[in-house]
């Protein structure tokens, strides 16, 4: 999974807290963090806080970085940890402000990685796909293909549809009498699905079976309208296996979702304002 698909603002606050970053200069901390890869001042700047500055850059800039480049990087890295430490002799660390935007990129490294720690201790399962896809697809609109005659007045309107009960041609009404464009192939509006439309218009044809016309002339705000409905159609899903990353993902969201409920039911939460 993106990590950036939990926290989008996660890149420049991890950029930041590494550079606020104190050293530790315990035995065990700097073992874990690897070989330093620059002194500076005195201060250890370990190899795996300059991979972890790397592969933000990395990220940011959406390209690999080359070998040849890294000594630029490092000294661009060092240079960011000088201007940290002149920062924290000004005492700009103690400033309001400053203090939060450091809690801040704090809890969100930390939210980060334990959600991406829980849901590797919960991946999603290929049994826990399908169902999630079949549910997408059951979601998917419906598509009408529909012709119209559109006037201002509705006499007009009215007196058409009154021809057309009578037996008149629907095409030919529209190529002659709809100011609308589709006017010219017959009314003919293609596939459309009901939120592309103004709602007045939409709710006519969801009331309507193929081959049926609206009794009655429908006004919108663009005039009144006389509508046929050709036929409806189920939206056409893309085959599973092409959209399995997508539905995996929608489903790592709702895990993730209802793991933060489970945290919120089970802390004691009191808000302020």
């Amino acid at each position: 999974m993106n990590r950036h698909l939990l926290l989008g603002l996660l890149l420049p606050f991890t950029l930041l807290a590494g550079c606020g970053k104190a050293a530790d200069n315990s035995d065990s901390a700097a073992k874990d963090a690897g070989p330093a890869v620059a002194v500076v001042n005195g201060k250890n700047v370990s190899k795996s806080e300059f991979d972890l500055y790397v592969e933000n850059v990395e990220r940011q800039s959406k390209r690999q970085v080359a070998d040849a480049e890294k000594s630029t990087l490092l000294d661009q890295f060092i240079s960011m940890r000088l201007a940290a430490e002149a920062a924290q002799k000004d005492g700009i660390d103690k400033d309001r402000k400053v203090q939060d935007q450091l809690a801040l990129a704090r809890l969100n490294v930390l939210v980060d990685s334990g959600l991406q720690k829980w849901l590797e201790k919960n991946p999603v399962t290929d049994a826990e796909l399908r169902p999630e896809y079949d549910e997408q697809v059951a979601q998917m609109p419906k598509e009408y293909h529909a012709r119209h005659i559109l006037v201002d007045d509705q006499a007009k309107a009215e007196a058409l549809t009154k021809q057309l009960k009578g037996g008149a041609d629907f095409a030919k009404l529209a190529e002659k009498n709809s100011k609308d464009p589709s006017g010219k192939n017959g009314g003919d509006l293609g596939w459309f699905t009901l939120e592309t439309m103004v709602k007045p218009f939409s709710d006519a044809v969801a009331a309507l079976q193929p081959g049926q016309m609206t009794d009655a002339p429908v006004q919108s705000q663009f005039g009144w309208h006389i509508i046929k409905l050709e036929e409806s159609r189920g939206t056409s899903a893309p085959p599973f296996e092409e959209v399995k990353d997508r539905v995996k993902m929608l489903v790592q969201r709702k895990k993730l979702q209802t793991y933060l409920e489970d945290l919120r039911k089970n802390a004691q939460i009191e808000k302020k304002i």
